[in-house]
């Protein structure tokens, strides 16, 4: 795995139709070994929370 995961190459990569689907796949990245999470779009879902980017780091960083 790279050291560094990009948001909008994993919904790029991998298509999720939701927020909750994206969260489900940052915490796997996690869990592979990914170091860094980088936020450089914001997920265009319709479930995505004001605070996204709390709820994505939160999920990178407690993988479990």
């Amino acid at each position: 795995m790279d050291s560094v995961l990009w948001i909008s190459e994993l919904i790029l990569q991998n298509q999720p139709s939701t927020f909750a689907e994206l969260t489900d796949l940052v915490r796997e990245r996690a869990r592979a070994g990914d170091r860094f999470l980088r936020m450089d779009i914001k997920p265009p879902y319709p479930d995505t929370p004001e605070n996204w980017e709390f709820r994505l780091e939160g999920a990178f960083t407690s993988p479990i």
